[in-house]
C-alpha cells in the first residue's frame, strides 16, 4: 500500500482516487477504497478527514463486516456545490440549477431575450439570481456551468463563430461576459453536441460508443460520438450535417447560409414543400403532421422530407458506422417520421442501421450541460481528467473532454 503522501501532486492523485471511487459506487467503506485503489489506511484516513471538513463528503450509513464488525460508509455530499446547465436557443431560453448528482432543484424557462447577446447574457444572469433564491442556494455554492447554444464553438477559445439565430451573440465574447455577471466560469458547447452528451449520460444511447444524434426542427444538426469520445472538428464545425448537399442543389446561393439539407427539411422548408403540393397556406408543421391521414399533401411532404433524411443517415452511417442514430428536436423526434425512415432504410440497405428516438425530448441539450458542468467541476477540484475511469463520471465525460 502507498503511504500517506507528502507533495502536493501526490494528495491531489490520492484525492482523485477516492473520488472516483466515491462517484462509481456512490457509498463505500474506507476498507473498500483501500482495496480497490492500493492507497494505505492512513492516507486514506487523512483524504477522508480532508473532504468531510472542506464539506465534501459525509458519513452516509453502515455495512456488517465479519466477525459482526461493522464498517462507516462514506458518500460525496450532492449539496457540496451546484452548478448550471443552460439551453440557449433562439426562442427559448432554459435554465437549470441543479446538484452534485444532476437532480434538478430548480430550473426556469423564458422567451429568448430580442435585444441581441448583451440582452441574452444579462438575461441568464437574472433567471440565476432567482433560481438561486428559490433553491434556497448562497451565490458562493455555484460553482460553475455550461450553455448550449446554437452554431459553431471554437474548440480552442469556447467563442461563438457563427450563431444566425441571436443577433451579436457571435461578435460577442459570450464566456467573460457570463463570467463578469455571474461570477463563475461557464463553458459553452454546440447545442446539439450537448444533446448528444445527455442522452449519453441519461438516453437510449447509453451502452454505445459510437453513434449519432441527429436534430431536426427549424433547423438540422448532429452531435457525434465515435468510439467514446465527442467529435467536434479542428473548427468545431463537426456533425454540421445542414450543409451536406442533400435534397437541392449545392449551387444554389440560397443554401449557403442555413445549408442545403436545412433548406429541403427544416421547419421553412416542409412548409414550403406542403404549400408546394396544394396544402392549405399559414399552416405549421405540427398541423402538416395531424393532417397526415386525411390530406395528401401532407402524406407526401412527410414521406419526401423521411427519404431527403434517409439519404442523410445513409451518408452517416457509411462514414461513421454508428452503432446507433438517435432522432431528436421537435420534428426529427416525431414517430410518425421514424416509420418513414425506417421504411426507407429498409429498401436501400440489407442491415440498416438502428435508429431510436430520444428519450430526453426537449431536455436532452440541458441535461447534456449538467452532465458536462458536473464533470468540469470534478476535473477542476480534484484533478479528475483524461485518465479517469469511464464509471467513475456520470458518463464518459473524461472522453468528452478530449
Amino acid at each position: 500500500m502507498q503511504d500517506f503522501p507528502s507533495s502536493p501532486v501526490a494528495r491531489q492523485q490520492s484525492v482523485r482516487l477516492v473520488v472516483e471511487r466515491l462517484l462509481r459506487d456512490r457509498s463505500v467503506s474506507r476498507a473498500e477504497i483501500a482495496r480497490s485503489t492500493g492507497l494505505s489506511k492512513q492516507t486514506i484516513s487523512e483524504v477522508m478527514r480532508e473532504l468531510e471538513r472542506d464539506g465534501w463528503v459525509y458519513e452516509d450509513g453502515q455495512i456488517q463486516g465479519t466477525v459482526g464488525r461493522s464498517a462507516v460508509t462514506y458518500a460525496l455530499r450532492p449539496d457540496a456545490a451546484f452548478v448550471l446547465g443552460i439551453d440557449l436557443g433562439g426562442t427559448k431560453l432554459h435554465v437549470a440549477l441543479a446538484d452534485l448528482q444532476g437532480v434538478t432543484v430548480a430550473e426556469s424557462i423564458e422567451a429568448t431575450a430580442g435585444d441581441g447577446g448583451a440582452a441574452v447574457v444579462a438575461q441568464i444572469g437574472r433567471m440565476t439570481d432567482a433560481l438561486l433564491q428559490r433553491a434556497g442556494v448562497s451565490a458562493q455554492r455555484l460553482r460553475g456551468g455550461v450553455m448550449g447554444s446554437p452554431g459553431i464553438i471554437e474548440p480552442a477559445s469556447g467563442g461563438i463563430v457563427i450563431a444566425p439565430n441571436i443577433a451579436g451573440l457571435d461578435s460577442l465574447d459570450v464566456r467573460a461576459a457570463l463570467h463578469a455577471r455571474l461570477g463563475i466560469d461557464i463553458a459553452i458547447e454546440n447545442d446539439v453536441n450537448l444533446a448528444a452528451i445527455g442522452e449519453h449520460w441519461r438516453g437510449n444511447s447509453r451502452k454505445a460508443r459510437t453513434f449519432a444524434f441527429i436534430a431536426l426542427g427549424t433547423g438540422i444538426g448532429m452531435g457525434i460520438f465515435a468510439n467514446g469520445h465527442l467529435i467536434r472538428g479542428a473548427r468545431g464545425a463537426a456533425g454540421e450535417i445542414a450543409y451536406l448537399p442533400l435534397g437541392g442543389d449545392p449551387y444554389d446561393a440560397r443554401g449557403q447560409r442555413l445549408g442545403t439539407l436545412e433548406t429541403a427539411v427544416g421547419s421553412a422548408g416542409i412548409i414550403e414543400r406542403y404549400t408546394g403540393l396544394g396544402g392549405a397556406s399559414g399552416s405549421t408543421v405540427r398541423d402538416v403532421f395531424d393532417r397526415l391521414d386525411t390530406d395528401e399533401a401532407a402524406r407526401i411532404t412527410i414521406d419526401e422530407v423521411g427519404r431527403v433524411i434517409t439519404t442523410a443517415i445513409l451518408a452517416v452511417h457509411s462514414m461513421l458506422d454508428p452503432e446507433i442514430i438517435i432522432m431528436g428536436g421537435s420534428i426529427g423526434a416525431r414517430p410518425e417520421l421514424k416509420l418513414r425512415i425506417d421504411a426507407h432504410l429498409g429498401r436501400c440497405t440489407r442491415e440498416p442501421v438502428r435508429i431510436e428516438l430520444s428519450a430526453l425530448g426537449n431536455r436532452a441539450t440541458l441535461i447534456g450541460a449538467i452532465g458536462s458542468a458536473i464533470d468540469h467541476l470534478h476535473r477542476a477540484l480534484f484533478g479528475i481528467g483524461k485518465d479517469a475511469s469511464p464509471l467513475a463520471l456520470p458518463f464518459t465525460a473524461s472522453d468528452v473532454a478530449a
